[in-house]
């Protein structure tokens, strides 16, 4: 009897234990996240503040009936504006355009997608909704509980409570406390590039930072943002990438050359590819932009290097981002405000004299090249290419 009491109670100190290390709710933190830069939707910039339970439904449909999930998007996230007040023990709840978020995580789920949501480290969000001042590891749990896999965390007002050298500790509380709730979500930083956040925006349990200002607006912003990575491959990699922020295509500031540079910059560039137009109303060309398999293979190849520019005279650019394969994706752009023709010389590249070449855009073999390729590209047009 007396063996008997001593096994169980052993048993129970045992049970304890396992207890007191698994993470609540269930899940595991040892799953690695973002290991190929995110995918999905973001309303932004189709929606701001009109976003409702029934637009992200809507969008989560069209993300699955169109064929873009089989195309490796997955993520659908709720930007800014969803918040109501919090309650008498201060958990955050939805506004009244989100009846039950923890349903909508669940329908969102059950196509087979996961959940993004939005908030901020100051008193209000830039919207000027609640944000997670002095509520972080309750709104983090309140996230878990919900079925959030992913948080953007938007700085705004957290400059009203917060000096510029609290930064990098700011972020890093509500990193620890997603971590603490034991469900992966993916950590997405969005602070616009202050204090050079790709050299610290890992050790604070960052996935993706922000490297830019809001990119909403016409090619010259699209175009500004996404060159200027320039630089920054070393701060890149499997689990944390740079984010110069969502795509435009389809929103309409773009036209279709321009939309091009867009996505096969960013692709070369290892950038998270966000969609950011109404899915459900999108044109043929915009979803053959959005779903060119193997364009978005050059974004999440498994080397997860980011690309480089390798050479550039005046309007004209060529980037180029190793591969997995031993290949290389070369993207050749005209930033100017004509047609123009651009040279590729392989040795500048690295590559041998002999090569041959495939058209992404095209989906097309162009055979065997020695020494050099040119292309002729039209305004803000891009050339993608493989390369071996």
């Amino acid at each position: 009897m007396r063996l008997t009491r001593q096994l169980w109670i052993s048993g129970a100190i045992i049970a304890a234990l396992i207890c007191a290390l698994t993470p609540v709710q269930g899940f595991s933190q040892s799953v690695p996240l973002a290991q190929t830069p995110p995918m999905g939707w973001n309303d932004w910039y189709q929606y701001e503040c009109t976003i409702s339970d029934a637009i992200v439904r809507a969008n989560a449909d069209a993300l699955v009936s169109t064929g873009m999930r089989a195309a490796g998007y997955t993520y659908i996230s709720i930007d800014d504006c969803w918040q109501g007040k919090r309650d008498a023990d201060g958990n955050i709840q939805p506004n009244g355009r989100f009846p039950d978020m923890k349903a909508l995580a669940d329908y969102v789920h059950s196509k087979g997608l996961k959940f993004g949501i939005y908030s901020s480290p100051g008193p209000k969000t830039c919207a000027r909704y609640e944000g997670s001042y002095g509520h972080e590891e309750q709104d983090a749990r309140t996230y878990a509980r919900w079925g959030v896999d992913l948080l953007k965390y938007d700085w705004c007002s957290a400059a009203k409570v917060y000096k510029p050298e609290q930064m990098q500790a700011v972020y890093k509380k509500m990193g620890d406390a997603l971590k603490r709730t034991g469900r992966p979500i993916v950590y997405s930083l969005c602070q616009y590039g202050l204090q050079a956040v790709w050299r610290w925006g890992a050790s604070v349990g960052g996935n993706m930072w922000r490297t830019t200002d809001d990119i909403g607006g016409d090619y010259y912003r699209v175009s500004m943002f996404g060159f200027m990575q320039n630089g920054l491959a070393p701060y890149a990699g499997p689990g944390h990438w740079n984010d110069p922020d969502i795509l435009q295509i389809g929103i309409g500031k773009l036209n279709h050359d321009e939309e091009l540079t867009q996505m096969s910059l960013w692709c070369i560039l290892a950038a998270p590819l966000q969609a950011g137009n109404d899915l459900a109303h999108m044109s043929k060309d915009t979803l053959a932009i959005l779903t060119n398999l193997e364009v978005i293979a050059v974004d999440q190849d498994a080397k997860g290097v980011e690309g480089h520019r390798a050479w550039q005279e005046g309007p004209l650019e060529i980037w180029v981002k190793p591969l997995a394969d031993g290949s290389k994706a070369v993207g050749l752009f005209n930033r100017g405000i004509g047609l123009l023709p651009i040279t590729v010389r392989f040795q500048d590249i690295g590559l041998p004299e002999s090569v041959q070449i495939r058209d992404l855009w095209a989906r097309k073999d162009l055979g065997a090249f020695h020494g050099s390729y040119t292309a002729t590209i039209p305004r803000h047009g891009a050339v993608m290419l493989k390369v071996k």
